[in-house]
């Protein structure tokens, strides 16, 4: 990054008309990126709102395909909004908006999940977050005639997400769930609630409840019936949604062939870092040494958060001094546990002026109350620094040399947890992980995402078992997860189910982690005794989030 702005151009221009007309029709991903005009209402969840959203889509990319590049920055966000904007026409061909609904990323979580982020200090923040909540009956009734929609036209979701959703809004509505419990516990940081403003808050709360009960029963009553009975979504609709969270093509046969031996590669690693803990011992056997440590143990999800904390604060000082140019404003990460209980563990960016900053966020499933630091530690890494935290902040940062899009929305997963991953392996790299315990911890979630290359591409292309029984279904995609992680079956259930409804996205992990080595590999062959890892590093997240076919190339070109 350079302290001299970069004059802004056309393609700046348009790239920001774009993330100002998302903010408009997309408010939650406004409260997301920090803007908060628009944060006390929600889009138009209906098929009338979707198309609206495609003509926008038309219209910026007409713009952007006749705007002329003035350099190489123009260059890569041309390259990559027009990536971004042909797939949101091509996934609205396919007519996947009319079947969005999962146990993860679909408007059934979205509209909850925006209040996770609003600002409650002021009492006008909790007078916004009652309006906002005011509004939720409106979102989901257009949301409800969107899946109608789709009943109509046989395009539905698989009957199983439909059923976990049901379950997941019957904790959002339940006496204690986060309805209830969010009205109640208003308290802003600066002066009292107003009696008036808490019953109104109180009252919108429940309007906010009730709907959702109403989406309970939209759900149960005729979607359900209607839903389809096979988890797979087939090759044409998968290689959308590759291409969505890769931002990158690539040859699915291959990369599964490659995830069967990428697996067996972590399996091979555990096994030898298992006897180095206990001398002839099997992971299994290593891992329930492990968990009966005492000294390994967290209680609580308080003494959860403080070690997330301290770890994370203790990385960004030892990090910040050798290994990476952090800046202040990047240096603070707040650890936080989420208000949901879902399971998962999660980032979200900062705003663009740093007033809210990056968080990392546990959502601690209901009942889990111990947690082991050899298991977590790559997470906390993998979350804060150097993995999201440092990658996502620091195009942020670069407010000099990006436009709003590149800093706040541009980006993929593959990109971002492909990231992480290879952070992860850094981190061991640089001797962060020194401890064989640690070590494993980290091979534990290597192994897990590799396994999901294998289990995603398996299932939704509906590939031969690797057992040779049939081909791949939900049973054995279960089967299959809990021979290859050491973690509940509670969690594994919904880590399936999630991968199940959401297709390409868990791949992303460990095919973005193969990009990323790649485009490092080929950078050392280039330059080669020119080759600095950490310049390597700076350069390529400078670049910002961008989709990896189009980091390939800005690498190559730069």
């Amino acid at each position: 990054m350079t302290d001299a702005p970069r004059p802004s151009t056309r393609i700046d221009s348009i790239a920001d008309e774009w993330v100002d007309t998302l903010a408009e029709l997309s408010p939650t991903a406004a409260t997301y990126i920090g803007r908060f005009e628009y944060n006390d209402r929600f889009g138009d969840y209906s098929p009338a709102g979707q198309a609206r959203y495609i003509a926008a889509v038309e219209a910026t990319a007409a713009e952007l395909t006749a705007a002329t590049p003035v350099d190489a920055i123009d260059a890569v966000t041309k390259e990559d909004l027009l990536r971004e904007l042909t797939l949101d026409r091509e996934l609205n061909d396919a007519q996947w908006y009319l079947r969005d609904l999962n146990v993860i990323a679909s408007p059934a979580q979205d509209i909850r999940a925006v209040f996770d982020l609003m600002p409650t200090e002021t009492v006008e923040d909790w007078s916004v977050i009652s309006r906002r909540l005011k509004a939720v009956p409106g979102a989901l009734d257009g949301y409800i005639a969107t899946l109608r929609e789709g009943i109509a036209r046989g395009v539905v979701p698989a009957r199983r997400q439909v059923r976990e959703v049901i379950k997941q809004i019957e904790r959002y509505t339940a006496d204690t769930g986060f309805f209830a419990e969010f009205a109640a516990n208003a308290s802003p940081a600066t002066g009292s609630l107003p009696a008036s403003l808490a019953r109104e808050l109180a009252d919108n709360a429940n309007l906010a409840r009730l709907a959702y009960d109403g989406l309970g029963s939209f759900l149960s009553t005729e979607l359900v019936p209607a839903a389809g009975e096979t988890d797979a979504v087939g090759r044409e609709v998968y290689e959308l949604h590759s291409r969505r969270f890769l931002g990158a093509t690539v040859d699915l046969d291959e990369t599964y062939e490659w995830g069967v031996q990428e697996l067996a590669r972590m399996v091979a690693e555990q096994e030898a870092i298992a006897n180095e803990i206990l001398p002839g011992a099997t992971v299994e056997e290593a891992v329930a040494f492990l968990e009966s440590d005492p000294a390994r143990k967290l209680h609580g999800t308080e003494e959860l958060r403080r070690w997330m904390q301290e770890t994370s604060d203790r990385a960004v000082v030892e990090l910040g001094a050798t290994h990476f140019d952090i800046p202040e404003p990047i240096r603070q990460l707040e650890c936080l546990i989420a208000p949901t209980q879902e399971g998962g563990i999660y980032y979200t960016g900062p705003t663009d002026d740093f007033s809210r900053p990056g968080r990392m966020w546990w959502s601690v499933p209901e009942g889990v109350t111990e947690f082991d630091t050899w298991r977590e530690l790559t997470t906390v890494y993998h979350e804060g620094v150097p993995g999201h935290h440092l990658q996502i902040a620091q195009a942020v940062y670069n407010r000099a040399q990006l436009n709003s899009w590149r800093r706040l929305l541009a980006g993929t997963s593959g990109h971002a947890e492909g990231w992480a991953l290879y952070a992860e392996r850094l981190m061991e790299q640089l001797g962060f992980l020194d401890d064989p315990a640690d070590r494993l911890g980290m091979l534990d979630g290597q192994r897990m995402r590799a396994a999901r290359v294998v289990l995603d591409i398996g299932v939704h292309l509906q590939k031969p078992r690797l057992d040779g029984t049939g081909v791949w279904d939900h049973d054995y995609a279960l089967e299959f997860m809990l021979r290859n992680v050491n973690m509940s079956e509670e969690f594994v259930r919904f880590e399936v189910n999630r991968y199940l409804g959401w297709p390409g996205q868990a791949p992303s992990y460990k095919v973005g982690q193969r990009i990323w080595e790649q485009a490092r590999d080929e950078e050392q062959a280039r330059l080669g005794a020119d080759f600095d890892i950490k310049d390597f590093h700076k350069r390529a997240l400078d670049i910002g989030g961008v989709g990896l076919d189009t980091l390939r190339s800005a690498l190559n070109n730069g």
